[in-house]
């Protein structure tokens, strides 16, 4: 009989690297109908309101500041619908068998997404926000007023951290539902439905008026998007509502997704 055969050493396994992983999970964001339009969305809105408010707009009140607010609406309610569908596609086309088998780290999966979307959200804003330049320049010198820059800075950093505030609710959902429809459905609750009630209790309890904007999460979101956020106190009330909507939730998201079968 022959020496039995002498067992060959398997090579090393290289782990996929994350900027591969984050460079697939932003060509996953294009492949699909869905997700292609929703981001084409945002360039086809940008034209319209920056048309619309050319056409519509007094002339006082040509400026950035009305160009960024007709862009800002369209903005927030497609990024967040962008991120949901961002974690969701993995489930909801079943597609999660083949990404954890390639990457069976969860966690460096969902890290991914996460950048991928921060990316994407980003870009789109620098996007919107030419957009909103050059239709402020030709509004000016189509209606014949002065070119008129009247966001700063400051104001324009809390608008896209308003953003992306927005991104991250979109992005906790998906983690915590895993399924479009109901992630989708959440997020306009949160957004729509859930503000109104809190208004309503804040009228109706006066105890409830100084708690509202440390649990409520559109109150200091609509404060970064106007740029009012100033104060320690305001910061804090961030803080606590980010907490509440979006680290807690998503930490208990993510714990459930590492633990879940995969299907």
């Amino acid at each position: 009989m022959s020496a039995p055969a002498r067992a060959h050493a398997r090579p090393p396994v290289t782990p996929i690297p994350l900027g591969r992983i984050i460079g697939v999970e932003l060509r996953k964001m294009f492949d699909t109908r869905s997700g292609f339009w929703l981001l084409m969305s945002i360039g086809v809105l940008s034209v319209v309101a920056t048309v619309a408010v050319i056409v519509f707009a007094p002339d006082r009140d040509v400026n950035y500041l009305t160009f960024a607010s007709a862009l800002g609406f369209p903005m927030s309610v497609i990024l967040p619908m962008i991120a949901i569908l961002g974690v969701t596609s993995e489930w909801s086309q079943r597609s999660g068998l083949t990404t954890f088998t390639l990457v069976p780290s969860r966690a460096k999966v969902i890290s991914a997404k996460a950048i991928a979307t921060l990316v994407v959200g980003v870009t789109s804003m620098l996007l919107a926000g030419v957009f909103g330049a050059v239709g402020n320049l030709a509004g000016s010198a189509i209606v014949g007023t002065d070119t008129v820059w009247n966001i700063g800075l400051a104001v324009a950093a809390q608008i896209i951290l308003g953003n992306l505030v927005g991104m991250a609710i979109g992005f906790t959902l998906g983690v915590v539902f895993r399924n479009s429809p109901a992630a989708i459905v959440g997020y306009f609750v949160l957004s729509f439905v859930l503000p109104g009630v809190l208004i309503l209790l804040a009228q109706v309890r006066e105890w409830f008026a100084d708690l509202q904007p440390w649990i409520d999460w559109s109150v200091t979101q609509e404060m970064l998007f106007t740029g009012e956020i100033s104060s320690a106190q305001e910061w804090t009330q961030l803080a606590s509502t980010t907490a509440i909507w979006i680290i807690v939730p998503l930490a208990a998201g993510l714990t459930l997704l590492r633990r879940s079968e995969v299907k």
